[in-house]
């Protein structure tokens, strides 16, 4: 195990007992893992800046990335990255500077930023983003807007779909026109133009859990 566990500035993880971590997981720094925590592949936990503490009995799933906040003069503690009790990290989720309660599912591809506060007691669906600052109540499933339909494609819009599949299924080098359609600019005003206006929408919204919501998988 001692490859996934780095040190920083001479300070090395701490591990409490019966801990599994993935041999292609990373942990640097100051962090703490209580007993029977699991880190599964892919996993980088970095404590440079700040501590992070995960309690006994999470686990933290492929891909998800926890990190932490600095501290400065403006916000003396920083914001460490907690995470409490008998938690489920779900894959690919981005973790920076917040606190997790006990009994918390956090789903798929989960965005949680800096100063969030998540009680005890909560579901959080796939592809969430619960902002700086947000505090979600416990005892509630939190689930963003779905991909709703925003607008019909234009036709100048398509080329950029053939070109993407052009480049992608051949090593040979891009036409001029492919490099064109695929520009910095062109990407750049497709995306402000669909993806910024359903982002500004991107809200999560609460709703009341049941007892029985309250199990997560181990």
């Amino acid at each position: 195990m001692a490859k996934q566990l780095r040190a920083f500035k001479g300070i090395t993880p701490q591990l409490g007992e019966r801990v599994y971590i993935d041999e292609s997981s990373v942990l640097a720094g100051d962090i703490t893992l209580g007993d029977d925590v699991s880190i599964w592949p892919l996993v980088a936990a970095r404590g440079d800046v700040n501590h992070i503490q995960i309690g006994a009995r999470t686990n933290v799933q492929d891909g998800s990335v926890l990190h932490v906040t600095h501290k400065n003069a403006d916000n003396p503690q920083g914001y460490p990255l907690i995470i409490g009790e008998e938690v489920t990290i779900g894959h690919k989720v981005m973790l920076h500077g917040c606190r997790i309660g006990n009994r918390v599912l956090v789903g798929m591809g989960t965005i949680v930023l800096d100063d969030a506060v998540i009680e005890d007691e909560v579901l959080i669906g796939a592809g969430s983003l619960v902002p700086p600052g947000k505090r979600l109540e416990s005892g509630y499933l939190y689930v963003a807007h779905r991909s709703n339909k925003y607008g019909r494609l234009q036709s100048k819009s398509t080329p950029i779909l053939h070109a993407q599949r052009k480049t992608m299924s051949t090593p040979k080098r891009p036409t001029a026109a492919v490099a064109r359609s695929l520009s910095c600019h062109r990407v750049q005003r497709l995306l402000t133009r669909w993806l910024l206006p359903c982002a500004l929408q991107y809200q999560t919204r609460p709703v009341r859990l049941s007892p029985g919501h309250y199990h997560c998988p181990p």
